[in-house]
């Protein structure tokens, strides 16, 4: 039943125009044959691919990457970048910056003390209308300043050190993951709670080996594609 309620699904989104909303899920379930929780489940497949876009009140529509944000994982780029490559405009969508105090997971990855001040910056990073990537990063007070986040920040922290020079930056760990939405995300992707997203985890290091940034990127899986090339032997 799963492959074929998947199937006659990609059949109907496919014939669809871009922005055409789909029958209500009742109406939908009927002429499906289904119940409205088998059609919720496989409908979710469509929207973590970018496909289907639900909207709370208002219905469920018909949505189309134009074009997908591919790249390697060999060298550390900012979306703002790989989306350049390709022609594809991304905005920042809502800002939060705010003080915190590093927690102790956080702390001791970035070989801090606990009760050490930080600065959080999170956003959410737009293209063709609609959020594809929900970005959270934590800095030891005093690498960004009030005048660096108001009049050069576009949404990369990774963009902006670059740009300054300094502090020298060398290489980031990253730990890559399929996870689901917590109501965070699932608010700023503006996805259902649960739903599968890609999430990096990464440190950033300066030239000397200092970690200097804890950030959780959080990607829509559609809009995006990573590969890695691997040697034999």
């Amino acid at each position: 039943m799963r492959k074929n309620i998947h199937s006659r699904l990609e059949e109907i989104i496919a014939v669809a125009e871009p922005g055409e909303r789909l029958l209500s899920e009742p109406k939908l379930a009927e002429q499906l044959g289904v119940s409205r929780a088998t059609l919720r489940e496989a409908m979710r497949t469509f929207e973590t691919q970018g496909l289907l876009r639900r909207r709370q009140g208002v219905g469920t529509f018909v949505v189309r990457p134009t074009r997908v944000i591919e790249s390697g994982l060999e060298v550390l780029e900012s979306i703002e970048t790989l989306a350049d490559r390709i022609g594809l405009p991304v905005t920042m969508g809502e800002l939060q910056i705010s003080k915190c105090r590093l927690d102790n997971a956080t702390a001791k990855l970035m070989q801090l003390s606990l009760d050490t001040e930080g600065i959080c910056v999170s956003r959410v990073i737009l293209a063709e209308g609609r959020p594809v990537a929900y970005l959270v990063d934590t800095l030891p007070s005093g690498y960004l300043s009030s005048e660096e986040m108001a009049n050069e920040f576009t949404g990369s922290v990774l963009d902006l050190m670059l740009k300054r020079g300094t502090p020298l930056l060398e290489s980031a760990r990253s730990e890559i993951k399929a996870v689901a939405a917590n109501p965070d995300v699932s608010r700023a992707l503006d996805i259902q709670r649960g739903d599968s997203v890609l999430l990096f985890e990464s440190i950033l290091f300066t030239l000397e080996g200092l970690p200097i940034d804890y950030s959780l990127s959080y990607f829509l899986p559609g809009y995006f594609k990573f590969h890695v090339v691997r040697r034999v032997g």
